[in-house]
């Protein structure tokens, strides 16, 4: 993995996190649901189902027992036919959003640390401005025996907390690029953790979405479990999206850049050594395996019944969110 030396300074205004020319595309979006979910409470959501509302959406047979209150009696009165009115219903969903804050994110270039936080924070933005719930938490490896498994902004509701989760993701991102590893941290165990708990309090049925590079050694089967679980129970519609720096999908690109010969390697999570000789055979190879333990983890996902996205860093966070995620039914 690599680090980029020149890479931009951590902004440190919601605002610079992603800028107005990104935001100002974000407005005509909406968060959407692979499944069929009942929201809470108003919104700008359109349901699925039909119910109360100011927005008229078609008429059917009067029934034995329908309020008479939305029989149409200038139909009556033309047809001499009883016919109920029907209104589109809206109503909010809940958007949970983890972020994963491991020493594995903090590489790459451009850096995998930065660009996910951009992707939970346009994400958060877009469910702001429709209304929506929005909650985002954070997690990396546990340092002390009393650190929590992840680090949560409870449910926010309404434009004005837009600032609050941008805050709250620049803190984020300011913590985690001073907690430099001390020692070995065990991130498959972190990782099982936080999804467990990720997934113990998402609460009301919603759109839950975790931002990770998905990279371990060993693996994360059980919280992937629990995420899972709560999927296939219809209680969330859930997403990993796998952020991953252009270095890590195309090992040769590090042989270009120099990285070749003797060299040897240490996990920035583990910190574990392995002495390696790199000649593009070998990075080839390496390609070669990363592409199929990355097809491995999208069909365990889809047999979870969670949806995968791949995310590369050099995308244009703009042309990636009104293109590939709105393709892909994330976002419409």
């Amino acid at each position: 993995m690599i680090t980029d030396p020149a890479a931009p300074p951590l902004p440190t205004t919601p605002e610079r996190l992603l800028g107005p020319a990104v935001m100002a595309r974000l407005d005509r979006l909406d968060v959407a649901s692979r499944k069929l979910l009942r929201g809470s409470l108003p919104g700008e959501r359109r349901s699925r189902r039909r119910g109360r509302s100011v927005e008229f959406d078609d008429f059917r047979d009067y029934a034995p027992g329908d309020d008479l209150r939305h029989v149409d009696w200038n139909i009556y009165a033309r047809l001499d036919r009883l016919y109920v009115k029907l209104f589109r219903e809206e109503e909010d969903l809940a958007l949970n959003i983890l972020v994963d804050n491991s020493a594995s994110m903090d590489m790459g270039a451009p850096g995998k640390l930065l660009f996910a936080h951009q992707l939970a924070f346009a994400l958060a933005y877009v469910g702001i401005l429709r209304q929506h719930r929005v909650s985002v938490a954070t997690f990396a490896p546990r340092r002390r025996p009393d650190d929590p498994a992840l680090v949560r902004l409870a449910p926010l509701r309404g434009r004005t907390a837009a600032r609050r989760i941008g805050g709250f993701l620049i803190e984020s991102l300011t913590s985690a690029r001073a907690a430099r590893p001390a020692g070995p941290a065990r991130p498959e165990a972190a990782f099982n953790a936080a999804l467990r708990s990720f997934a113990e309090h998402m609460g009301s049925k919603g759109v839950s979405l975790v931002i990770s590079d998905f990279l371990s050694p060993a693996p994360f089967d059980p919280g992937m479990a629990a995420l899972g679980a709560r999927t296939m129970a219809g209680h969330a519609d859930a997403w990993c999206l796998q952020v991953l720096s252009p270095q890590e999908l195309d090992a040769t690109l590090g042989i270009s850049a120099g990285l070749q010969g003797d060299l040897r390697l240490t996990d920035v999570e583990s910190l574990e050594a392995i002495d390696v000789t790199v000649t593009p055979a070998v990075a080839q190879t390496h390609r070669a395996g990363f592409e199929a333990t990355r097809e491995r983890f999208r069909e365990q996902c889809a047999a979870r019944g969670i949806a995968h996205a791949l995310i590369p860093t050099d995308a244009a966070l703009d042309q990636l969110l009104t293109g590939t995620i709105r393709r892909r039914g994330l976002l419409r």
